[in-house]
C-alpha cells in the first residue's frame, strides 16, 4: 500500500482548488496524481523506468522566483524577510502573515509632485491590502510606511506624455481619506500586472466580506488600552471611511484622542455607539459595523463651537452633553471613567467672556515740575547715557 498526504491549491486566500492527493510510495512501478473534479476523475501515470521520478512538490508552496531583485536577493527572500518574526523597523499593528499569502510585489519609485523628485518603495500586495516599504540600503533592509485596505483605493494608469510608448510607466492610487500618490513601474510588464492584480483583488475585497483575522480594526476595538488607542489613532488616518465628507483626514491634523462612546439626541430614539475621534479643530463621529470590519461617516463638530457639561459621573452613567450656539445637543455616555475624565477635560472650555486678556495699561507719566524762568534759560543738558531705563 502507497502513503498518501493531501493538501489544498491556494492561489489566494478566497480561491481554493480541487483536492489534490499525491501517492508517494506505490508498490509497482508507476508514480501517480490523482486530481480530483467535479465531474471526473482523472489519473497521470508515468513509468519511473523510463526516467527517474522527481521528489514530489508541495503546491501549497509557491515557486521559488531566482531572480535578484533587490540586495543580491530574489523576490522570495525578500517576501521570507517580510513574513519573518524579525520586525520591520516602524511596523505597526498585526503581523504580516496575518495579512495572508502575497500576491504580488516589485520595486517601484514614488513620484513627489511638489518636489518633482522620486524616491524608492517596495510594494507588497496582499489578497486584501497593499504594503507600501521604503528602502534602508545602508542596512539592506525594510522601513514600514504604512498598510492600505484595497476596498477603499481606485487604481489609475497614469500618461504624462501623448505616445504612449515613451510615456513612464505610471501608476495611481487615490482613496477619498488620503493624498494620492503616484508610483513607477520598472517595465510595461510591471505596470500591467500591478493592474490586473490590483483590480481584480480590489474588486474581490469589495465583493467579498473579509475575515475578521484579516483587519486591524478588529483586533483594537474595543480601545480599552493605551496601546490600542495609540494603534487606533494610527489606523484611522490610513484605513478606508465611508461616505467620507470634506478635505483628507491627514489634513485634520493627529488626533488626541479617541474612545468608543454611546450618543443619543432629541430626533431620535436610543443610544448609538459611535467612534468619537478628537482632532486640532474637530470632533468626528464615525460608526463600525457588528463585525468590526468597516468604518463610516457619520459626521463632525467645530471644536471651538462646542463644550461639553457635565451631567453624571456616577458609576454606570458617565454621561455629559455637547452644546453649542450652531449645533444640536447631543448627550454622550462613555464606556469607563478614564475616558469620561478626559473628554470632560479636553472639552470643557473656559467661558471666554470671563477670561477676556486685557492688556495692563501703561504706567502713569510723571508730571513735569514747572521750572522758574531762570532754570528754563539755562541750556538743557543731554541725558547721561549711563542712567537710562533706571541703570547706573
Amino acid at each position: 500500500m502507497g502513503c498518501c498526504s493531501v493538501t489544498q491549491r491556494h492561489t489566494g486566500v478566497d480561491e481554493v482548488g480541487p483536492d489534490e492527493i499525491e501517492l508517494l510510495e506505490l508498490s509497482g512501478d508507476n508514480l501517480g496524481v490523482w486530481s480530483l473534479g467535479e465531474t471526473r476523475l482523472q489519473l497521470s501515470v508515468r513509468n519511473s523506468r523510463d526516467e527517474q521520478p522527481q521528489p514530489p512538490r508541495r503546491p501549497s508552496i509557491p515557486h521559488l522566483e531566482q531572480e535578484v531583485v533587490l540586495w543580491g536577493k530574489s523576490r522570495d527572500e525578500l517576501h521570507q524577510r517580510i513574513y519573518s518574526q524579525q520586525p520591520i523597523r516602524g511596523w505597526e499593528g498585526q503581523a504580516a502573515h496575518m495579512y495572508g499569502e502575497i500576491i504580488h510585489s516589485s520595486l517601484v519609485s514614488l513620484y513627489i509632485s511638489y518636489t518633482q523628485e522620486t524616491q524608492e518603495h517596495f510594494l507588497v500586495l496582499f489578497s486584501f491590502h497593499l504594503l507600501i516599504l521604503s528602502l534602508d540600503h545602508s542596512r539592506q533592509d525594510f522601513v514600514y510606511e504604512g498598510i492600505l485596505p484595497l476596498s477603499g483605493l481606485s487604481f489609475q494608469v497614469v500618461s504624462l506624455d501623448l505616445d504612449a510608448s515613451h510615456s513612464p510607466h505610471m501608476f495611481e492610487i487615490s482613496s477619498p481619506v488620503m493624498d494620492s500618490k503616484v508610483f513607477t513601474c520598472a517595465s510595461a510588464a510591471d505596470l500591467q500586472k500591478w493592474m490586473q492584480h490590483a483590480e481584480d483583488r480590489r474588486y474581490k475585497a469589495m465583493i467579498q466580506p473579509m475575515s475578521p483575522s484579516h483587519c486591524a480594526l478588529s483586533y483594537l476595538l474595543p480601545c480599552d488600552e493605551n496601546w490600542k488607542r495609540e494603534e487606533l489613532k494610527k489606523y484611522l488616518l490610513q484605513a478606508p471611511i465611508w461616505q467620507w465628507e470634506g478635505s483628507p483626514i491627514q489634513h485634520m491634523g493627529q488626533p488626541s484622542y479617541v474612545s468608543i462612546v454611546h450618543i443619543i439626541n432629541t430626533q431620535r430614539q436610543g443610544l448609538q455607539e459611535r467612534l468619537m475621534v478628537l482632532f486640532p479643530q474637530d470632533i468626528v463621529l464615525l460608526s463600525v459595523d457588528n463585525k468590526r470590519l468597516t468604518i463610516r461617516y457619520e459626521g463632525r463638530l467645530p471644536r471651538q463651537s462646542v463644550k461639553a457639561v457635565e451631567r453624571s459621573a456616577l458609576p454606570g452613567r458617565l454621561e455629559f452633553e455637547l452644546i453649542g450656539e450652531l449645533v444640536e445637543p447631543l448627550q454622550v455616555s462613555c464606556t469607563c471613567m478614564e475616558d469620561y475624565q478626559n473628554w470632560i477635560f479636553q472639552l470643557q472650555q473656559p467661558d471666554r467672556s470671563n477670561h477676556v486678556t486685557v492688556s495692563q495699561p501703561p504706567p502713569p507719566i510723571m508730571p513735569k515740575l514747572q521750572r522758574n524762568r531762570k532754570e528754563s534759560q539755562e541750556p538743557m543738558l543731554a541725558a547721561d547715557p549711563y542712567h537710562i531705563n533706571g541703570r547706573g
